[in-house]
């Protein structure tokens, strides 16, 4: 017991002097542990005779409580010391200006894609969207392109399990215009609409992709030719491209659900140069079968339709070389038109 003060003094030292807690829970072990210099005492007191074993231990209860004390304080300081470091380290300067959220742009394509129906919607065009889930029959037999027909192949590609109420086959739609039927049998001519969506087809290189987008244009009345379908198209490039030089050509080609059919080629090259063409679009008037299919009398009722891949006029547009570029997400091209 003569010791008693001595260690109390010694771990209060050895407390204060511990730098991080392992040490200290180190120095807590040396003096309050199961082999600690206080807890050597407790044990001796059973040696002590019966009058003196309650004073001596009221005293090493005394000096245990104070030890204790000591031990949780020195814990709390070098607890807030390590958080203070860490505050430190990580300084927040409030007084810095603060991080602007990043603002989104429109992507090229859709950026086309409103150019197309601002342009169209101003000569008096209805925009219509369908699905791009559609029926065997919406997709091809309604435009005159029945099963088994060759010009089918480059387009029977993405059918699913499922099949619509009717028990007729459904795919991903291969051009919008299955809309040209839909929209044509719920609304009365004269008809003037563009529809614009997705589409999909087993495709993929540096000028086409799997998923691509179209618009497909269709005016219908009594007395619509291919007259008025050059006109149309030729102001809708000058106003597109914002040129009045468009030089555009119209060369015989062949789709199912229009006779007479064309491409539409657009001229590349400034003066003293080799003319450059390239094609930008399908068109032609709409054939007989897809007209009835429409539900009008094609004895009647006469139009044209064409189809344009917005990808495409995005490229020329923009004078970009790689399709591939709309749908990799690199922001390095997609911040340069925002």
């Amino acid at each position: 017991m003569d010791n008693l003060e001595q260690i109390v003094t010694s771990a209060l030292a050895d407390f204060a002097a511990c730098g991080d807690p392992p040490s200290l829970e180190n120095a807590k072990a040396k003096y309050l542990g199961k082999s600690g210099a206080l807890t050597d005492l407790l044990k001796g007191l059973g040696k002590l005779g019966a009058a003196d074993r309650p004073a001596a231990g009221a005293l090493i209860n005394q000096a245990k409580e104070r030890l204790e004390a000591a031990l949780n304080a020195r814990r709390e300081q070098l607890a807030q010391a390590r958080l203070d470091a860490q505050l430190a380290a990580e300084a927040l300067d409030v007084t810095l200006p603060g991080r602007g959220r990043g603002l989104g742009g429109l992507h090229p394509v859709m950026r086309t894609w409103e150019r197309v129906e601002q342009i169209f919607r101003s000569i008096g065009f209805e925009v219509a969207d369908g699905p791009e889930i559609e029926t065997d029959w919406y997709n091809f037999t309604a435009l005159n392109n029945p099963e088994n027909h060759p010009a089918r192949s480059m387009q029977d590609t993405f059918y699913i399990d499922d099949r619509d109420a009717a028990g007729l086959p459904l795919l991903l739609r291969t051009h919008t215009s299955p809309m040209q039927v839909r929209y044509a049998r719920m609304h009365q001519p004269p008809i003037k609409v563009i529809a614009p969506g997705r589409t999909y087809r087993v495709d993929s290189d540096a000028t086409h992709s799997p998923m691509f987008h179209q618009v497909e244009g269709l005016w219908i009345a009594e007395n619509i030719s291919f007259a008025d379908l050059k006109g149309v198209y030729a102001d809708f490039l000058k106003k597109f491209f914002e040129r009045d030089d468009i030089v555009v050509r119209f060369r015989p080609s062949f789709f199912p659900f229009t006779e007479p059919s064309a491409e539409i080629d657009m001229a590349f090259g400034d003066a003293g140069e080799k003319t450059t063409w390239l094609e930008i679009s399908g068109s032609g008037q709409v054939h007989p079968t897809v007209i009835r299919n429409y539900g009008l009398d094609p004895e009647r009722y006469i139009g044209f339709a064409f189809g344009s891949g917005l990808e495409r006029l995005a490229m020329l547009r923009y004078g970009i070389d790689d399709l591939r570029l709309f749908f990799e997400g690199d922001l390095r091209f997609l911040k340069q038109f925002n």
